[in-house]
């Protein structure tokens, strides 16, 4: 009971004290000068993805690195699963008027890049450079793409406030920098905890509580979208966070110290990652909305993925 509660402070510490390092670190950006295109591409995607960067380098330096791969691999599945699927049960994602065909592609690229690093494995520091040069190629992509389209405006990025105070600046920034480290090392600690205690393999957990607990802010901010009636946000949102999370997360992690490969993710739950990111074909390249019904089937495939790990 108490690694559930300790898992519980960690998950309320990283959605906290991650909000807060995406709107210091917006916020102190634009207040330097950077364009608001650089921080919508750099700051904020990397910020959002932050609780879990951190969660990963954590497992790997307190000797659990199957809850770092777990949390990513587990994360990128539930989110095509979930953080798609709940929004288009409240409101269709109209597919059809995206225009994220070019990230689509390379998401696919770095999903089979990732495959073929796992099956090299175990990952090392070789493996993690590549991933990161992969991840600077595609952010070096991603601002020039954005710089021959129409300029993104600073009110389109969230938790803007260019006149904040510098202390108030500050204030976001030491609560995200403190918080997310603690918030990270209690998560890992409880989920280590909950997979001694029910017999479960570190693996398992982090492709389960660890990675839904992690996918929490995208999760909470698709669904918020969606109530709004702006569900399509969901779809780019779900894109760079499984592109940084293949590339950038693991590629850190990577460095920080061997990631073994499970012989159990090598034959199964890669191929469920790489099926997900191919499941949306239809309706990114071939421009189908992603409607009610086809979330319901989303979230009962995620429902009957999880359970068949448990179990």
């Amino acid at each position: 009971m108490m690694d559930l509660v300790i898992v519980a402070i960690g998950l309320i510490l990283l959605v906290v004290a991650g909000d807060a390092l995406v709107r210091g670190a917006v916020n102190l950006s634009l207040r330097l000068g950077i364009p608001p295109l650089i921080v919508g591409l750099t700051v904020v995607a990397f910020g959002t993805s932050a609780p879990e960067l951190l969660v990963s380098v954590s497992a790997v330096l307190d000797g659990v690195p199957g809850i770092a791969l777990g949390n990513v691999v587990g994360s990128n599945i539930a989110n095509v699963f979930l953080v798609l699927g709940i929004p288009a049960i409240i409101s269709t994602i109209h597919s059809s008027t995206l225009g994220v065909s070019r990230s689509y592609v390379i998401m696919l690229a770095a999903s089979a890049l990732f495959v073929l690093l796992c099956f090299l494995g175990p990952i090392r520091w070789w493996h993690a450079l590549i991933l990161l040069a992969a991840m600077g190629a595609t952010l070096w992509d991603n601002i020039h793409s954005a710089r021959t389209q129409k300029k993104l405006a600073a009110e389109t990025l969230d938790g803007v406030d260019p006149g904040a105070p510098w202390w108030k600046v500050i204030g976001f920034l030491a609560v995200g920098l403190i918080g997310l480290p603690l918030g990270a090392e209690l998560l890992v600690d409880g989920a280590s905890g909950i997979a001694r205690m029910f017999g479960i393999s570190e693996t398992v957990i982090g492709l389960t509580l660890v990675a839904v607990g992690t996918s929490l802010p995208e999760l909470v901010t698709s669904i918020v979208a969606a109530s709004k009636k702006q569900a399509d946000v969901a779809m780019g949102n779900v894109i760079g966070s499984n592109i940084f999370n293949l590339l950038g997360i693991i590629g850190v992690a990577g460095l920080v110290g061997p990631i073994p490969v499970p012989a159990t993710m090598l034959h199964s739950d890669l191929w469920v990652m790489l099926a997900a990111a191919l499941i949306l074909i239809p309706f990114i390249l071939m421009r189908r909305d992603i409607t009610r019904r086809v979330g319901i089937g989303f979230v009962i495939a995620y429902a009957v993925y999880t359970a068949s790990l448990v179990l």
